[in-house]
């Protein structure tokens, strides 16, 4: 996996993209335990709510293990009141597409004006990341611990230009 902070990219050239989807994401960030980080997703695509549960080890800054499962919306409600101490949910709207066989996920914040976080997952760490000519990378931040989604429920960090 490998994460940018990019410019928020034009929504008509990412609707013209291969295998467009857009949805809205809440993620609420629970106690878990140590060297684990555990969520609870609403994700709501097309109309339709779909909860998980996902349960992420860090294997190393590029790698983790993740473990998801689907749940009703019942145990997402029931699992949202062991919110982990000084989080806060995260609100964002996901863009995926395809490009050059390569799938990319654009995460838009209501925090940042101008600014939007990609990543991408690779097949191995040796492989290369194609990026489509319409974006604008401002930054890498594969590994940088205050862009993951589980410190910015802390803490969100300033908008980059």
């Amino acid at each position: 996996e490998r994460k940018y902070i990019i410019r928020k990219p034009d929504y008509e050239d990412l609707r013209a993209s291969d295998k467009f989807t857009e949805s809205e994401i809440l993620q609420i960030y629970l106690e878990s335990k140590l060297g684990e980080t555990r969520r609870v997703r609403a994700r709501t695509k097309n109309g339709v709510t779909t909860y998980t549960e996902t349960r992420k080890i860090r294997i190393d800054k590029i790698s983790a293990t993740e473990i998801e499962r689907e749940i009703e919306k019942t145990e997402f409600d029931a699992l949202s009141t062991l919110v982990r101490a000084g989080s806060k949910p995260i609100k964002k709207t996901r863009y995926t597409f395809v490009f050059d066989g390569q799938l990319f996920e654009i995460d838009v914040y209501p925090e940042w004006s101008h600014t939007a976080i990609m990543e991408t997952e690779l097949e191995s760490r040796e492989s290369v990341v194609k990026m489509p000519e319409f974006l604008h990378i401002i930054r890498e931040v594969t590994g940088i611990k205050e862009y993951s989604n589980s410190a910015m429920a802390n803490r969100f960090p300033e908008e980059e230009y």
